[in-house]
């Protein structure tokens, strides 16, 4: 753990331990590269400047990923952003965030295969990934103590956005549907839009409703850990994995490294 590129002190572990206002982004270290990194980079400054009230700036927020990776060639980055001089009785600061990197082991993937339940709930300022996780580790817990893996997160009328660690999308024949509704954009997501055509899929976005999931003939999720996952089950609503999971991992896999 590093804080601008040194050890934290006994001052930063306690704001950390005792405020979560910030926002991060995290990402796998392949072959001292990364997949999408421009854009993981863009999403930081783009924190720092609504959350915080000014950027980091590209060139210091590589040099900090560089010091915090070393010479290590594979392994799992998170960067977040956070600031002393903001808690809750001084919220109006306007400051450089600083920057903290936690290098560690790369996680496995969720899973090859999960069964999700609907559950009413939306992030706050769902367009960003912040430090707020109450939120997301008990919807994961009420929907496994129910006897499924994970949740599936929707408003009130049943407009699915997200899950709380991943983008989900839907399939019909080839195309890719992403679903439309206030979330994370996420960056594997993007990635793998990108490269959709390259493996023979189309990819749209549009409202989806759990009412509409007969639409589909198959779903999964995404994230920077886990570039493509089966759904099999949303509620009572199954569905056979295929083929078209690997060429969504394909199309993941052909975003290429950039140096750090």
């Amino acid at each position: 753990m590093l804080i601008d590129g040194q050890a934290p002190t006994e001052g930063d572990h306690h704001h950390l331990a005792l405020v979560n206002y910030g926002a991060y982004t995290s990402f796998r270290i392949e072959d001292g590269g990364v997949r999408g990194l421009d854009r993981h980079l863009a999403r930081l400054d783009g924190y720092a400047v609504e959350l915080f009230g000014e950027p980091v700036g590209e060139d210091r927020l590589r040099d900090f990923l560089r010091t915090a990776v070393g010479d290590r060639m594979d392994g799992w980055l998170r960067v977040s952003l956070f600031s002393p001089e903001i808690w809750p009785r001084t919220p109006s600061a306007r400051v450089r965030p600083r920057v903290l990197t936690v290098m560690s082991p790369p996680p496995p993937p969720l899973a090859t295969a999960v069964r999700l339940q609907v559950r009413t709930y939306a992030r706050e300022q769902a367009h960003i990934k912040h430090t707020a996780t109450f939120g997301l580790i008990h919807a994961r817990r009420m929907a496994r103590e129910a006897g499924f893996d994970d949740a599936l997160f929707t408003d009130a009328e049943g407009l699915i956005s997200e899950g709380p660690s991943w983008n989900v999308g839907f399939l019909a024949a080839d195309t890719v549907v992403w679903p439309q509704a206030p979330m994370l954009a996420g960056v594997t997501q993007s990635l793998i839009q990108a490269h959709l055509a390259g493996v023979g899929l189309s990819g749209v976005t549009e409202p989806v409703t759990v009412a509409d999931l007969g639409r589909f003939d198959g779903a999964f999720l995404c994230n920077s850990a886990t570039p493509a996952c089966a759904v099999t089950a949303i509620g009572d609503r199954m569905f056979a994995p295929d083929d078209r999971l690997a060429r969504l991992a394909a199309a993941w896999s052909a975003s290429p490294l950039q140096a750090l």
